[in-house]
């Protein structure tokens, strides 16, 4: 027990082995909702060919993923900051990137983005730019993300629908008729009450109750009025129906393990595919980077600056943790900020990291259990991580003008544009141009010029893949 202690540095940040497991348990329960949201995520849109993935395969290869990086993470950076499937990459391959490419193809992109994350990482490129992101935008693309989220639960949940009409192009409801007319909605709204009621109470692994819970009432629900799917019937559930025929338990199924294509750049031109990869590399970058700097900073671990232990080695894993991601068809592993609840019960080092993940290798022979989990209960976990990420806007001074109007578009232009490409990049353009217009020029980094030009190259690309002829 003394080598585990020296090689973890245990005492020497003031923790115990029992307080490092309990930190474990608490960091994998608190995750553990994205055993069942991120394959109702990946699982519910079509590709470019009408194919789709998997439900049990990908929740397989979710827990297989984050249990493998997890490890990984408290191994090498050692410290206790878990890593799964990233919320806002996920939805933006199912919502966005499958319109024009399969899946493999799609899951090739993320394989790229991490390849070149690491590479940032290794040369120190990675911190630079970082540095030169101002911390208001960093938190407002967090805060971005986090609505971006929130209102994809509320589309999924029926709460809110497109009405078909120019204005107002969405209302209250399936189909924006302006009520709540269907029984899983109600179910939605039963879930996130009770889920918001748990994690105001502080009550450890309170999204993953709120979604048993949840769960449990659908699938009485449906066993007592048998709504069924809402594509055969009006007022069914949308996605998945909660019942269960069979074994709750089942050997996981990895066939989606290599299941990565590099053919993208020859089915939608090598700019278009190149623009996607940027996307994917700014939203991991960031959100990544953030996550850590508050995670660290919640467990006393950073200085002043930020800086916390094994830096390097911390932004390498992670980087990792999207080769793994979209090689298992799982979507970019990425730090999660519910980590923040192992530390929170005294984590400190990467012991409580080998915990959770022994924990998310356990979960892969649960899938058909995960797979009862109706979208309209998922939802609900969704618009709960939206507003906890949403929150971050509260650390932004919005009174200064040129600060407030970049960072709301960065928030606003996620949602209404369904893209979280469209916000990042309005985000850093409008702040390069309103800061230096507000006589603080010299205060932006080259390297944000360069990003900020980047995205104006991506926002047009139609027209720049018609001149070059790509």
């Amino acid at each position: 027990m003394n080598s585990v202690d020296r090689f973890f540095e245990i005492t020497a940040r003031q923790s115990t082995l029992g307080t490092e497991i309990r930190g474990g348990v608490v960091t994998f329960i608190a995750m553990a909702y994205i055993i069942v949201l991120n394959p109702i995520i990946l699982s519910g849109s079509e590709d470019v060919t009408g194919a789709k993935l998997d439900f049990a395969q990908v929740s397989a290869t979710t827990s297989l993923a984050a249990g493998v990086m997890t490890i990984l993470f408290g191994l090498i950076a050692r410290l206790p900051f878990a890593l799964a499937a990233g919320l806002g990459i996920n939805s933006f391959l199912a919502t966005t990137v499958v319109g024009d490419l399969t899946w493999a193809e799609a899951m090739g992109l993320v394989v790229i983005n991490g390849l070149l994350i690491v590479l940032l990482a290794v040369t120190g490129l990675r911190r630079l730019v970082f540095d030169a992101v101002p911390m208001e935008l960093k938190l407002g693309i967090t805060a971005g993300i986090g609505l971006f989220i929130l209102f994809i639960g509320l589309v999924d949940a029926g709460f809110i629908g497109s009405t078909g009409r120019p204005s107002p192009p969405v209302g209250l409801g399936s189909g924006g008729l302006g009520s709540i007319s269907t029984v899983p909605t109600l179910v939605f709204i039963l879930t996130l009450l009770l889920t918001a009621a748990l994690v105001i109470r502080k009550v450890r692994g309170g999204i993953l109750i709120g979604l048993v819970c949840g769960t449990v009432v659908a699938v009485i629900i449906e066993a007592v009025w048998h709504l069924g799917s809402a594509v055969d019937k009006p007022g069914g559930w949308s996605l998945s129906v909660p019942t269960l025929s069979g074994s709750p338990f089942a050997l996981p199924d990895l066939s989606l393990v290599g299941e990565f294509s590099l053919d993208s750049f020859g089915r939608i031109g090598v700019l278009a595919a190149v623009m996607l990869v940027f996307t994917l590399v700014f939203a991991n970058f960031f959100d990544a980077m953030g996550t850590m700097t508050g995670l660290s900073r919640e467990a006393g671990l950073s200085d002043a600056k930020g800086t916390f232990p094994r830096l390097k080695s911390a932004l390498i894993v992670e980087g990792a943790g999207a080769v793994v991601g979209g090689a298992t068809s799982s979507s970019s592993n990425t730090v999660f900020i519910e980590s923040g609840a192992g530390i929170e019960e005294g984590a400190r080092t990467g012991l409580a990291n080998v915990v959770a993940g022994v924990l998310f290798l356990a979960a892969m022979f649960i899938s058909p259990l995960a797979s009862i989990v109706p979208t309209e209960v998922a939802a609900a976990a969704l618009v709960v991580v939206g507003a906890m990420m949403v929150s971050q806007l509260r650390h932004i001074d919005l009174t200064d003008f040129s600060v407030a109007l970049p960072v709301v578009l960065t928030v606003a232009v996620m949602p209404f544009s369904y893209s979280i490409a469209n916000g990042i990049g309005v985000g850093f353009i409008s702040w390069a141009v309103l800061r230096t217009a507000a006589g603080k020029g010299r205060e932006i980094s080259p390297l944000l010029w360069v990003v900020a030009a980047g995205f104006a190259v991506y926002f047009a690309r139609t027209p720049l893949e018609s001149l070059l002829g790509v």
